[in-house]
């Protein structure tokens, strides 16, 4: 994405601000701020224990960070701050949804289940909890009905429509991260929170992930922080990238900036040499080296 699209970018979905992580001596997240906009994907990079899944565990509930502010833009709800927010609302009245690193589903459960058991909170009030979904009343009806046609529309969108009475732990993997996304969009999420959502991929899924992520951008209008470790995932797709080292921030913006930062290739790509780079990003470096050379004449 070129700087004048990041500069005309819309406010701020997100505002983390001087979020501190501390784990009695440990500092996990030393006073990082950074924002994640709506209709953007924000990527948050670094190496092992830089701090980035601390980060989502304070948003999304599972921390209470020490000190910060967190605080999201609700379309509806208006401004609220996550931080003082019980873990179980953040998902059920921001809007804030999260996959994680180790898939989570029901094993034991369908397809179709673990997407309707996302949206367990709707059914629950249509159903005055559970004496109108036992007795059948219409106003649960319709909801169970709308909860069948969204769980079925994410399916299709992830590719797993004809998957939907399969049991969700025999799905390949590459399908179980697909479900797991779907699940998350079935409560209607202003904000995506994915937790390396590539990881154990092969190329051909990454590039479909690729697509619907985008598409959940751009097709569904949603804002989407991802951490994740496969830079063909990242500088592919990322409108902006924060980086991380040892807790703190030491890098932000564009993906063609962060990827020529020579704070990040060394704190997080490794040393400086081309050759020990992952070979999509040395071939990007190289590639900015030589327009920078050819461009200075």
């Amino acid at each position: 994405m070129n700087e004048a699209a990041e500069t005309s970018a819309p406010p701020a979905l997100l505002t983390v601000a001087h979020l501190t992580m501390r784990f009695g001596g440990l500092v996990a997240v030393d006073d990082i701020s950074f924002g994640a906009e709506d209709r953007r994907i924000t990527a948050i990079i670094g190496p092992n224990g830089a701090g980035k899944t601390t980060v989502f565990n304070c948003l999304t509930g599972f921390y209470k960070p020490t000190v910060g502010r967190l605080t999201l833009q609700h379309p509806t709800h208006g401004s609220m701050l996550l931080e003082q927010m019980e873990g179980f609302r953040i998902p059920q009245r921001a809007g804030v949804a999260r996959t994680f690193q180790n898939i989570r589903l029901f094993g034991a459960m369908s397809v179709l289940e673990n997407l309707i058991v996302a949206q367990h909170n709707t059914l629950m009030r249509a159903s005055w909890l559970s004496v109108g979904g036992l007795l059948g009343f219409a106003p649960y009806r319709k909801a169970e009905r709308e909860a069948v046609d969204l769980a079925r529309f994410w399916l299709g969108k992830v590719g797993l429509l004809d998957r939907a009475d399969w049991q969700a732990s025999s799905l390949p993997y590459g399908d179980q991260r697909r479900l797991e996304i779907a699940r998350a969009m079935c409560i209607r999420p202003v904000l995506l929170c994915l937790d390396e959502p590539a990881a154990g991929l092969n190329p051909r899924e990454s590039a479909a992930l690729n697509a619907l992520l985008l598409s959940i951008r751009d097709d569904h209008g949603i804002g989407i922080l991802l951490i994740e470790h496969d830079m063909s995932v990242v500088m592919q797709i990322s409108d902006h990238i924060i980086v991380l080292d040892y807790g703190r921030k030491i890098a932000e913006g564009a993906p063609a900036h962060v990827r020529s930062d020579p704070a990040v290739i060394k704190a997080y790509l490794g040393e400086e040499e081309d050759e020990e780079l992952p070979p999509e990003v040395a071939q990007d470096l190289v590639q900015s080296r030589s327009a920078g050379e050819s461009g200075g004449g």
